[in-house]
């Protein structure tokens, strides 16, 4: 697929309705089994991990990433002075360029008027 913001965006919201629809998709795979849903059902869990979806909210919250370096929130920049991954090169060049807007501004003189 394509890298664009638009289609990033839809890949994303993809993958969340599929994980919030799992246990329906389920539901519905046992009521049409009918009567041999257990056998069935042996072989899904063999092929995937079942879970209800408080025990997969409950495993994503103890689930926190460790950041080492250290972000600053204004520019974005790490303590190398690098940008996110996810930041794209017309984006870096935006803040890059703001930031050399605000340290390029030199004080003049109150008193001397050209």
């Amino acid at each position: 697929m394509a890298k664009s913001l638009r289609s990033k965006w839809r890949r994303k919201m993809r993958a969340e309705k599929r994980k919030k629809n799992a246990p329906r998709e389920l539901e519905r795979l046992k009521k049409i089994l009918g009567a041999n849903a257990d056998v069935v059902m042996e072989e899904v869990k063999e092929v995937a991990t079942v879970l209800p979806p408080k025990k997969a909210l409950e495993r994503a919250d103890d689930c926190k990433m460790d950041v080492d370096n250290k972000r600053n929130k204004k520019t974005l920049l790490d303590q190398h002075g690098q940008y996110p991954i996810w930041m794209n090169g017309r984006q870096r060049k935006k803040m890059k360029a703001q930031r050399v807007k605000g340290k390029k501004k030199s004080k003049l003189a109150k008193g001397i008027a050209w």
